[in-house]
């Protein structure tokens, strides 16, 4: 399928169009995800394993019933954010409520060939909401 935008190519002296990347012609673009009706929606359970200094490696996670024993259970949405867990996770493991605590979330996943994928996802930070207030006090009106 071809891009939106068309541009000349400098130097290329046809004068034709080249097609970006960036969007399929006349298709507008997708949203990421559909929110979630929290009122209506059912939660799901998100099994979070805690490590403190790495990541559990994916090995840990090849045998069912014998994944690392610092599981904690959460209930959320699919729609939840980093923030949202990390605060869940907060309220379940004291070495995340430390004050320069770095949460690195990852997924562990079968693939389609049931090997178990490990994927990182963006790092939070535990006093983040703290900062946004001191920041939100100093910002002139």
């Amino acid at each position: 399928m071809a891009a939106a935008q068309t541009h000349n190519r400098a130097g290329s002296g046809s004068g034709r169009p080249y097609l970006s990347q960036s969007r399929q012609l006349n298709q507008p673009p997708r949203p990421r995800f559909q929110p979630v009706d929290r009122e209506k929606t059912c939660p799901l359970l998100l099994r979070v394993f805690t490590k403190i200094g790495s990541h559990h490696s994916v090995e840990d996670f090849a045998v069912r019933g014998k994944e690392p024993k610092d599981e904690v259970q959460i209930y959320t949405w699919k729609d939840a954010t980093l923030r949202e867990l990390t605060d869940l996770v907060k309220e379940v493991a004291p070495e995340a409520r430390r004050r320069n605590a770095k949460l690195s979330f990852a997924f562990v996943y079968p693939d389609k060939r049931g090997r178990f994928v490990l994927r990182q996802v963006p790092i939070t930070f535990s006093l983040q909401k703290l900062y946004m207030n001191v920041f939100r006090q100093l910002e002139p009106y």
